[in-house]
């Protein structure tokens, strides 16, 4: 019984390419692919991209951290806008606060 070959996203990636190039069925008999593990690899590549042949990572999870990185980065652009808001109101303070102080004078 032979044991099962674990193969890494690396070598995924590029017997997925040399199959498009060279042909599916020589390129699972030349790494002894089943079928089934090939389009496998192949429909998570086209689903989730490279980030699919990491280790649990399954559509869902995928999805979620693409809407996290998108509130991360609204919430962001939000913080930069408040800290913008905030440096201006600061500025206009120093601007009447000197112009107060030159009047008195």
């Amino acid at each position: 019984m032979t044991m099962k070959r674990k193969f890494t996203k690396e070598e995924k990636l590029r017997i997925i390419k040399e199959a498009s190039e060279q042909g599916v069925k020589a390129t699972l008999e030349k790494y002894g692919i089943y079928p089934a593990s090939y389009y496998s690899w192949k429909r998570k590549l086209e689903q989730m991209g490279e980030e699919g042949f990491h280790h649990g990572m399954t559509p869902q999870h995928l999805k979620r951290i693409r809407e996290l990185e998108k509130e991360n980065n609204a919430l962001k652009q939000l913080l930069a806008e408040k800290e913008l808001d905030n440096k201006m109101k600061g500025d206009l303070l120093k601007k009447k606060w000197a112009l107060e102080k030159k009047k008195r004078l």
